[in-house]
């Protein structure tokens, strides 16, 4: 492992712990309006980002090559770096949803799957890489 990409992921791992954090302090509290509900999708989506970002460095500086989200999370799931990786995947395909849609109705299903689905699997993600801090 080379020393600048086991920098990179640090580097990368503070800024995703810094979006996770106000991710999962907000989702902890009742969402009643339509700003609570876009809050959190935005939380989400750049958490996500994030995400997806610091497991592609990760995985880099592991000696890995990756080339796009999909693959990140695979190798990440394989690796045993996230615990399932289909909703990981499935998150995704909302990730990529909710940057071009906006429907009310959609969004109050998507801040529920965000608090109950999205959202702990990413915090397994984060439990991970704290280890490997």
């Amino acid at each position: 492992m080379e020393q600048s990409d086991e920098v990179r992921w640090k580097q990368r791992f503070e800024n995703f712990e810094r979006s996770y954090k106000l991710l999962e302090k907000y989702s902890t509290e009742p969402i009643k309006t339509e700003l609570e509900r876009a809050g959190i999708i935005r939380f989400f989506e750049m958490t996500f980002e994030l995400s997806w970002k610091v497991i592609k460095d990760y995985l880099e500086a592991q000696g890995y090559i990756i080339k796009s989200p999909r693959d990140a999370i695979k190798q990440a799931f394989q690796i045993e770096l996230i615990d399932d990786g289909h909703v990981w995947l499935e998150a995704l395909s909302k990730r990529n949803l909710t940057t071009h849609t906006y429907d009310e109705t959609l969004a109050k299903e998507f801040v529920e799957e965000i608090t109950t689905i999205y959202l702990p699997a990413i915090q397994v993600l984060y439990e991970e890489l704290l280890k490997e801090w």
